[in-house]
């Protein structure tokens, strides 16, 4: 679609919802009558060109990536006060997928979850770490089933040596321990740890660790995984939030936490879940884990089956209207013939 176009080509539908740095609508395309959505960003004094150099970073990355499960950036339009990008659409977010289907089956998580690695894959691959990954930035075709990494406004490019970066990434329920801990020194496992629990929250429909700040964060952590030591994350006292008088849990067994999951989900999660971010199971060696051998969920069936429901209950209630009014016709035929007979007999009753 790049090209030049400006605003006039796109009508506004709805209002979707708020994003790193501006709103998100769907839209039309006027010209095509394609869906698109549609990131309008404010252009401020105070930064550089105008543009929030998180809106330049998503910018010039998803320029950069072409991937399925990646979504797609189809055009920039600049104005003198506002930048809006152009979109791929997609119906919803994860999150929204989950409220609504209420209880994902293990063939449908297990599609979930490899499209989720294979598109960080094609990232790390290309050397971006996304930083951002939670379920509300993963977004889902009901029909189909596919799934794409959105919103990457805190996504960032990576070389070596490993650079240091801020410790205020990732929605606080996916943070990965090195950066709750204050390491500044962080790399691809920072988003393996994410995949792990939304791994987690697929699989239970709740998040692994909910917690309400930093410091419940990690506690929550320390509870199920165990305080980490020398021995279990060689390196850790060193981390600038680390703490010698820490609460010192046990490792505890997560079956009875994730008890949806099969020992070979289980196995795979524990490998996402690894303190020692050396050691986390990257995105390719996960892909090739036994838990993706099975059948995967058959989104276009299900759409089908979905559809048939539909019509059958848009049916049924064509047919209970046709009655309703069908019954409401002879309620008025029978009032109709009965009203002279009824007028008479009160007549005659009044004359004697």
């Amino acid at each position: 679609m790049e090209g030049g176009y400006t605003m006039d080509r796109f009508e506004k539908t709805e209002k979707l919802g708020e994003g790193t740095y501006g709103s998100v609508y769907k839209a039309i395309d006027k010209t095509t009558m394609a869906v698109v959505a549609l990131k309008k960003i404010k252009l401020n004094d105070q930064e550089e060109f105008g543009v929030p150099a998180s809106a330049l970073r998503e910018i010039a990355l998803l320029r950069e990536l072409d991937h399925p499960n990646i979504v797609q950036l189809l055009d920039v339009i600049p104005s003198s006060s506002e930048l809006h990008l152009i979109l791929e659409y997609v119906y919803e977010d994860l999150r929204k997928f989950m409220h609504r289907v209420k209880v994902l089956e293990r063939p449908m998580y297990q599609s979930f979850l490899r499209q989720l690695l294979l598109g960080l894959e094609y990232c790390h691959i290309h050397r971006i770490l996304h930083r951002d990954l939670k379920p509300e930035n993963l977004l889902i075709n009901h029909r189909t089933g596919a799934l794409k990494l959105a919103d990457f406004g805190l996504a960032r490019a990576f070389g070596i040596p490993v650079r240091a970066y801020t410790h205020e990434v990732v929605t606080l329920w996916y943070r990965a321990p090195e950066i709750l801990l204050g390491s500044k020194q962080y790399a691809c496992p920072v988003d393996m740890w994410a995949v792990g629990c939304i791994f987690a929250e697929m699989a239970s429909s709740k998040p692994l660790f909910p917690g309400d700040s930093e410091v419940d964060q990690i506690m929550r952590i320390f509870r199920y995984l165990g305080t980490p030591t020398e021995k279990t994350w060689p390196g850790v006292s060193n981390l600038p939030d680390f703490r010698a008088n820490f609460p010192r849990f046990p490792a505890i067994d997560l079956a009875p936490i994730v008890p949806q999951m099969d020992p070979v989900s289980m196995a795979l999660l524990q490998h996402m879940l690894v303190y020692l971010p050396a050691s986390r199971i990257p995105a390719n060696q996960a892909l090739k884990h036994p838990f993706f051998q099975g059948p995967e969920h058959d989104f276009a069936a299900s759409a089908a089956e979905q559809q048939q429901q539909q019509q059958q209950q848009q049916q049924q209630q064509q047919q209970q209207q046709q009655q309703q009014q069908q019954q409401q016709e002879e309620e008025a035929d029978s009032t109709a013939t009965t009203s002279p007979s009824s007028t008479a007999t009160t007549t005659a009753a009044a004359n004697n």
